[in-house]
């Protein structure tokens, strides 16, 4: 399965967008960001949540279409490797 971003996550969203990803653990092994245009460091957090909660379940998570900047603060904040970025 997969989930998709929305085009917006901000710290505005952040909390009700990981709750949300989190209620649908079996859709979060995919992420799609293709319509991921307006984000800060926040989706890396999200983002990160999903990842260990899908590690305990014994999944990972894969991120599809990363818009660069997403790949920037990844590499910024040293999670790159994490994400599969």
């Amino acid at each position: 399965m997969t989930f998709s971003l929305p085009k917006t996550v901000t710290q505005a969203n952040a909390l009700q967008l990981e709750k949300e990803g989190s209620l649908n653990l079996a859709d979060l092994r995919v992420i799609d960001c293709s319509s991921l245009k307006d984000f800060d460091s926040t989706v890396l957090t999200v983002l990160l949540e999903w990842q260990k909660r899908l590690q305990v379940e014994g999944h990972s998570l894969s991120v599809e279409h990363a818009p660069e900047k997403l790949k920037v603060l990844a590499s910024v904040y040293g999670v790159s490797a994490l994400l599969g970025l």
